[in-house]
């Protein structure tokens, strides 16, 4: 029984590194070009190409979590640009039928920070995002290094706690 448990456990244990080097592959930003919400063209990458450190976050219009996030990273923003030299990029996953709703939305509530559109889920499929809200950390070479699924009060807090990381470095 023990023999069966112990290769049980390294078959858990293989798999799980394997998962592991399998996130790492996606380590920079995909060459993905959407649109903001004023119809102009941006390329992901070039986020990742401009020694900032990029908070991208992706949302939608129905997601009460992902609206909440975005208020309360937005409470912060002006004091995170300041003291970490890093911007803030939403990523909209509504689809062509709520894409009309985006730039209202982000009007209404005063967001000042860059807003693309992804109707067809191409960037949310290159990512790997199943249902936002999901926030990814893209350190100042451009590489991902965190990644939360989910939001719940204080989650910014965290995230500024891997900010700092960054800013040590």
């Amino acid at each position: 029984m023990k023999k069966y448990f112990i290769l049980l456990m390294m078959v858990f244990m293989s798999a799980y590194s394997y998962a592991q080097d399998d996130n790492s592959s996606m380590s920079y930003l995909p060459e993905i070009t959407l649109k903001n919400i004023d119809g102009k063209d941006v390329n992901l990458a070039d986020y990742g190409a401009n020694e900032k450190i990029t908070v991208i976050s992706f949302w939608a219009t129905w997601c009460k979590p992902c609206i909440k996030e975005l208020k309360n990273i937005n409470a912060l923003l002006e004091e995170w640009v300041e003291d970490y030299n890093m911007e803030l990029v939403a990523i909209s996953l509504d689809d062509s039928r709520n894409a009309a709703k985006v730039k209202p939305t982000v009007n209404a509530l005063y967001w000042d920070f860059d807003v693309l559109l992804d109707p067809n889920g191409e960037l949310q499929r290159a990512m790997n995002v199943a249902n936002p809200p999901v926030t990814f950390l893209v350190n100042q070479s451009g590489q991902i290094v965190y990644t939360h699924t989910g939001y719940v009060e204080g989650d910014e807090y965290d995230l500024e706690d891997h900010i700092k990381e960054l800013v040590s470095k």
